[in-house]
This record gives C-alpha cells, structure tokens and sequence, in this order.
C-alpha cells in the first residue's frame, strides 16, 4: 500500500473506538502508475499525473471521464485483451480475500461494468447471504455505470432490489450515509483519482465500525528486466 494512503488510513481509524479493516492487494504495473508519479502529484499539489503526462489537477477528472466514456462499451474486452484475461483472476483473489460474511453490504467504488458486484452477489447467494446482501455500485462515468445496469438487468439481484446505481465521485459521496456499509471496494480506480487521499477519508466515512477498506491496484514492478518489458 502506497505510504500516504496508509497513512490516511492510519488518521482515519484513530478517530475510531473500533478500526476499519484496510486490505491493499496490488498487482504488477507500468511506470505510468509507480511510485515516481505519486510522489510527483505529491511534490506540487497544483499538478497530477495521467498516463505518463503532468496536468493540472483540475484538469484530471475531465481527462478520466473522457476516457473512459470512449471505452466504456468494449471495457471489458479492452480488460481482456490486454491481461490475456489475468484480470479475472485477480478479481477472483479479492473476492476470496474479501471473504465477505453473509448478508452484508457493499459499496463498490469506480464499479465500472460490474466485475467486483457480480462476484460479491455470487459468493453472498453460495454462502447463505441470498436475502440481505445487497451492491451499491458508484462510478464517475454514466457510459461505464450503463455498462453495469446493463449488465444486470433483468438478473434476479435486480429483481431482488440487491443492487443500485449511482453516478458520483469517489472523493465525495454525500448521497451516502455515514457508517452505513460492511465493505468498501476500489479495483482499479483510486489511480484515476485526483485525490487519492479525500477517497480514503470518504471511506472511512461510510463504512460501519470494524468495516473493510478493499483496494485492488497495480504497482511497481521490482525487476528491472520485467519492467522494461512490461512497460
């Protein structure tokens, strides 16, 4: 886990009689999201990274929506495509790490098309959560979420009223209460974040007492060899 975000987490759950869970799980990554660049948008908090570019961090959230409004229909084979479909295995990692218990609820953040609420319903209706398990899936970009209640529509999760769908920012997610979720999952999206630390502390937020912070990320790839060739 980068440095600054545990150290958020650390903050976070010091104002709290019981702490919040915080599980980190990264895979392999180009430079484009190493630590180099972090420490870059840190250094000038004017600027921000995006891709292997500086830009101005206010420019950041227009840049990453833009993007993916232009993906969002052949995300998931893009994903694919580009991992020889690694990528659902990691998915299925955090699911098993996840381990979430029976009739709990999730807040799945920069949700995309629906990789980590499908796996979370599934594991909820193998594990006896069926009836009080419920997603509430956040993205930033409406083409991704329409992605996503495409792809449950007509599913008996939707029949059931065990998903919901809300277009907002992960830096502030007023329209959900405090304390009032068991897990709280990121896969692949706090890089895409301007403000890498305001979405812990929204985390921290709304997650109940003894909740789980989930957070599925590239990192830096240690051999140089691996590197070069991966980037």
């Amino acid at each position: 886990m980068p440095a600054s975000l545990a150290r958020t987490l650390a903050r976070a759950s010091s104002s709290r009689s019981v702490p919040l869970t915080a599980t980190c799980t990264s895979k392999v990554t180009a430079r484009t999201f190493s630590h180099t660049s972090a420490a870059r948008q840190t250094d000038d908090p004017t600027t921000t990274h995006f891709g292997f570019k500086t830009v101005p961090s206010s420019m950041k959230e227009t840049l990453v929506r833009n993007v993916f409004s232009n993906v969002a229909s052949s995300y998931d084979i893009m994903n694919d495509a580009m991992s020889l479909g690694i990528h659902r295995l990691w998915k299925d990692h955090f699911l098993r790490t996840m381990a979430p218990a029976p009739n709990t609820r999730l807040l799945d953040v920069a949700g995309g098309t629906g990789d980590i609420a499908q796996r979370f319903l599934e594991y909820q209706d193998a594990h006896g959560g069926s009836k009080g398990s419920s997603v509430h899936m956040v993205d930033i970009n409406p083409e991704m979420l329409a992605e996503g209640e495409r792809r449950f529509a007509g599913s008996r999760w939707a029949g059931e009223e065990r998903i919901a769908f809300s277009v907002g920012n992960a830096e502030n997610l007023e329209f959900v209460e405090d304390a009032s979720v068991d897990y709280y999952t990121i896969a692949f999206g706090i890089r895409n974040c301007t403000h890498p630390e305001r979405v812990v502390q929204e985390a921290h937020r709304v997650l109940r007492p003894g909740g789980r912070f989930m957070c599925l990320e590239f990192s830096r790839v240690e051999n140089p060899v691996l590197a070069t060739l991966y980037d």
